[in-house]
């Protein structure tokens, strides 16, 4: 298994509540495929510089970072990508320092 660290923008148009479910989502989906979530970090709303949608002008940025299998990243980021609660998504491969990070807590 790897370490990604994924990047989620949470599409919480008018319901500030809703944060926390969509994160148990996420966290209960990345279990579902095999992964182990490490750590998540809430970040704040802000809004969007560009604005390809104009009823979505800003979002609720949300940073996680597990371990997966490797094969398992394409059908989360299918599941992800059809989630009405998640407006964007990304996965990279957790950096030296966050490995040190999650490694020193």
């Amino acid at each position: 298994m790897k370490k990604y660290e994924g990047l989620f923008i949470l599409n919480t148009a008018g319901r500030e509540e809703g944060v926390k479910e969509a994160i148990d989502a996420i966290t209960a989906e990345i279990q579902a495929a095999g992964g182990k979530v490490e750590t998540t970090q809430k970040m704040d709303k802000r809004p969007f510089s560009r604005t390809p949608n104009k009823r979505v002008t800003s979002g609720f940025y949300l940073n996680v970072i597990f371990e997966a299998p490797a094969e398992s990243l394409a059908g989360l980021q299918a599941k992800f990508a059809a989630a009405q609660d998640i407006y964007r998504v990304i996965f990279t491969v957790a950096s030296a320092a966050a490995n040190a990070a999650t490694a020193a807590a």
